[in-house]
């Protein structure tokens, strides 16, 4: 079907957008939203190219539009401006129905700690594994990040984090030939340069690029947010 990856894009925005709207005040601070986006969208589409031009990753052009942008179609531009905002929505829609629900400090230190640990090692072992490294390294950065500047964020990104990934999970099963009635994967990779670890059809290696996006996204995000509220 020509167009699927469109279609589940916009598909994925249209709820969170029209309750963004009338339900939920996120709305008011699209400026710092949009830059928030933009910044890490420009780093994560650089990783994009060079992977998508070195066969890391790559794109089943029967279903996409066929407009692309340095060797990647234009829907793979737009999921990094439509996801961030669908996911971030279901962090804030959370955080909205229950405020006070969050880890405890020293829990939330200890998960960040062992996350780190277990990244370092899956990437001293697998060096050669392009995404396997790059994924993890990254997270290993935000994680740190989060850790030292943004700890009261990580108590409640956690929490949401895991809402986060039944949407992340169904539609990237869709876009790695997760349902019947596709030939092929909308969204295919290089097995040799990831662990072989797949959730269904997903490389686990997405879920860390996944949290890496929008936790980096929300540091930011915030970070803007609350110079903006301290400034009125």
């Amino acid at each position: 079907m020509t167009g699927l990856y469109l279609y589940l894009l916009l598909g994925s925005v249209l709820v969170p957008l029209l309750y963004s709207i009338f339900v939920l005040d996120i709305i008011k601070y699209w400026k710092q939203f949009s830059f928030s986006t933009i910044i890490i969208a420009i780093v994560f589409l650089i990783w994009d190219y060079f992977f998508t031009k070195a066969g890391i990753w790559g794109f089943n052009d029967n279903y996409c539009l066929g407009l692309k942008i340095f060797k990647m179609p234009i829907e793979e531009w737009l999921f990094f401006l439509i996801i961030p905002f669908c996911s971030l929505f279901i962090h804030y829609a959370f955080l909205y129905l229950l405020p006070s629900y969050q880890l405890k400090k020293r829990t939330t230190t200890y998960i960040t700690i062992v996350l780190i640990i277990t990244s370092i090692s899956l990437v001293l072992i697998n060096f050669s594994k392009s995404y396997t490294v790059a994924s993890f390294m990254v997270l290993i950065v935000v994680l740190l990040i989060g850790l030292i500047y943004n700890n009261a964020l990580l108590q409640h990104f956690y929490i949401t984090f895991l809402v986060i990934l039944i949407p992340f999970l169904i539609v990237n099963g869709i876009l790695t030939g997760s349902v019947t009635g596709i030939e092929s994967p909308v969204v295919w990779y290089n097995n040799s340069e990831n662990l072989g670890i797949r959730i269904h059809t997903i490389p686990i290696e997405d879920v860390a690029y996944c949290f890496s996006l929008l936790f980096g996204n929300l540091m930011i995000f915030e970070n803007l947010k609350n110079k903006q509220i301290n400034n009125i």
